[in-house]
């Protein structure tokens, strides 16, 4: 089993910055992707940023120069730094892991959320 536990949201005027973290914990063989969705209400997760375990990144085109998603492979922990906050950045953020647990089975975690609120 392996669990994701986040930090990091809050409330910030436009402009301003947040970093985001999210540590996985448990029986983890391995971590290919990581990565952080946002969700609307009443609507679905859509893919704000992911990296891969070699450092591959993909980024929403509505973040691209402003967020930067990082991970530690050695603590199992990706990172979003959000700079340039505008209001529409406000939702909850999800956390998200993809990988093998050391059954070597597959395994597919998300963390509980974190609210972002950006006030003009």
């Amino acid at each position: 089993q392996v669990q994701l536990v986040e930090s990091g949201g809050g409330l910030v005027q436009a402009g301003g910055s947040l970093r985001l973290s999210c540590a996985a914990s448990g029986t983890i063989f391995r971590i290919n992707v990581m990565g952080w969705y946002l969700q609307a209400p009443g609507k679905q997760r859509v893919l704000v940023a992911a990296v891969t375990e070699g450092g591959i990144t993909n980024y929403a085109d509505s973040v691209k120069g402003r967020f930067t998603i990082s991970r530690d492979n050695g603590k199992n922990t990706v990172y979003l730094q959000m700079n340039s906050l505008k209001p529409e950045d406000t939702n909850v953020y999800y956390c998200n892991a993809e990988g093998l647990t050391l059954r070597r089975t597959p395994f597919g975690s998300w963390g509980q959320g974190t609210q972002v609120t950006v006030s003009s």
